[in-house]
């Protein structure tokens, strides 16, 4: 790719002022790091009618073969042999690929200030990466500015003004009181912000208590906003750090041991138990062990709504990397929850393909190698966080498409469609129907990709998918109706994104008033007695 003489200036001046790391230098506008359309040649204009001929269309309940015709971003037409009209009209031939719907990641960390330094990948870099890799919105979550959810918000709306796609916000909760229960109201009604998320671990920072979070689940209940959970046991895992400490394990795999599977396993089934004495509905993020997966599982089959997440790293990799005799490295996978276990992975596929977890994010939060060894010489400041964003399409597909674990059909579900379903948005997004917005992608199931730190589109310099190859490969994303990746090329320019509000009283909701109007009969209290005279 040819730079221009700006290009090359900007370029210059971040290697040589540490914005950029030396290694990304070839990624410049692969990477999104130029945040103007004429520094990497991005556009965002093409014609406001796209006609998609000959692909088979695939929704999470059907698939068949049929030509898509969009019109100022939504789906107006879905069915065979749509014939050219305006010669103004976009033509794209799908013939022997997919047209699905773009996928939709629930789970992102962008631009996020955390354990004294920031994500590296902001809302352009961030965003560049997923639609490179066929993800057409994701959900970022907002960190309050001194326990303030408003303050937060509008800290997040300054990040996203360089945004290039689909977003929307969760909104975590790290202290409670009567502002903070006012706020939340604010939140669901005028910011279009539907759950909210609770840290049971990060002791001293982000982590809340009992209390907090039965307060939490009530609030958010009555607003018909879903509570969200980070599960692990702050409390022990601050102990199994200063254990691992007191050993002298201060590496990267001091990470794991120190959080083992049971700890995340015990918080999960806490918050499942609490969330069914509030009768509320409940989402556990990034769920990585076999213990929180057979707490999800008995609670599904109790008839608890809860919601289980999977993300790529728990679905494909294991902890052997947190061994690596090079730091950097080791350190590359860490994350928290941690990666498991050879073992853990195999089973969350099989919790996928059965329905016991119902979606797949990323958990993206990157730190390149730098922000990594802030931890050198204690684990427990290794900034927590791993890359995903643009290697979940792919990998989904080909650990469990081509496995055969999953249909085409269920790729859609887990990718999209149940993302759009449990945030409310569906069908708008998560759908290739008519009416629907128009944020598609072309997948070629007989094409090929392998990853690399060298060619991604993030702005890290490690990547913790390095050098995996598979089959099936995003070969066109279409956000809102314009082509946005095409030819391995980014046609996209920062400030064109869009926030998508979600509203509350999700299909989750459905059934909870009848619930408790029937716990209520069945109290047989309180009784009347007769006082003693």
């Amino acid at each position: 790719m040819a730079y221009s003489c700006t290009s090359l200036l900007l370029l210059s001046f971040l290697i040589l002022y540490g914005s950029l790391p030396l290694s990304q230098s070839n990624q410049f506008c692969d990477a999104g790091v130029g945040y103007t359309e004429s520094t990497c040649g991005f556009s965002s204009t093409s014609s406001s009618k796209l006609l998609i001929k000959g692909g088979t269309v695939v929704n999470a309940h059907n698939q068949e073969v049929a030509d898509v015709y969009v019109e100022d971003g939504i789906i107006v037409a879905v069915r065979p042999n749509i014939k050219q009209v305006d010669e103004d009209v976009t033509l794209l031939d799908a013939t022997g690929k997919y047209v699905m719907p773009g996928g939709i990641d629930p789970h992102t960390h962008l631009a996020m200030e955390f354990m004294g330094t920031e994500t590296i990948d902001d809302f352009f870099s961030g965003q560049a990466a997923a639609l490179a890799g066929g993800t057409t919105m994701h959900i970022d979550f907002v960190i309050p500015v001194s326990g303030s959810l408003v303050a937060g918000f509008e800290a997040y709306k300054k990040k996203a003004k360089k945004s290039c796609m689909n977003y929307g916000f969760h909104m975590a909760i790290t202290k409670w009181d009567e502002s903070v229960s006012r706020e939340m109201e604010i939140m669901v009604k005028e910011k279009g912000i539907n759950s909210f998320k609770f840290f049971m671990a990060y002791k001293g920072s982000l982590m809340i208590s009992d209390e907090l979070l039965l307060q939490g689940l009530k609030r958010c209940k009555s607003l018909g906003a879903l509570a969200m959970v980070h599960a692990e046991n702050g409390d022990a895992v601050f102990e199994g750090q200063n254990r691992m400490i007191d050993l002298g394990i201060t590496g990267p795999e001091g990470h794991a041991l120190s959080r083992p599977p049971v700890l995340e396993g015990e918080a999960t089934s806490r918050a499942i138990r609490l969330a069914k004495f509030v009768n509320t509905p409940l989402y556990v993020v990034h769920v990585m062990s076999i213990d929180a997966m057979e707490e999800i599982s008995k609670a599904r089959k109790s008839g608890q709504k809860v919601v289980g997440e999977a993300v790529v790293s728990g679905l494909v990799l294991n902890d052997s990397g947190l061994w690596n005799p090079d730091f950097i490295t080791a350190a590359k996978y860490v994350m928290s929850p941690p990666i498991r276990e050879a073992g853990h992975d195999k089973a969350l596929q099989a919790a996928l393909s059965t329905g016991v977890l119902q979606l797949v994010g990323t958990d993206h939060c990157t730190f390149n190698s730098t922000q990594k060894a802030f931890g050198i010489d204690d684990f427990r400041k290794i900034p927590n966080g791993v890359n995903g964003i643009e290697e979940r399409m792919h990998l989904v597909w080909d650990t469990m498409v081509e496995s055969g674990q999953i249909s085409v059909t269920d790729f859609v579900r887990i990718t999209s469609t149940e993302c759009a379903r449990i945030f409310n948005i569906y069908p708008r997004k998560g759908a290739i129907l008519v009416g629907s917005d128009a944020d598609i992608i072309i997948f070629n199931p007989n094409s090929s990709f392998e990853i690399s730190a060298r060619t991604h589109h993030s702005r890290t310099d490690t990547n913790v998918y390095d050098g995996r190859k598979g089959k099936g490969k995003v070969e066109v994303t279409i956000v809102g109706g314009r082509v946005a990746w095409q030819d391995n090329e980014l046609k996209v320019a920062p400030g064109s994104g869009k926030y998508i509000e979600l509203p509350p009283f999700s299909y989750l909701f459905d059934g909870i008033d009848k619930a408790d109007a029937k716990y209520l009969s069945s109290l047989q209290a309180p009784v009347k007695r007769f006082s003693a005279s």
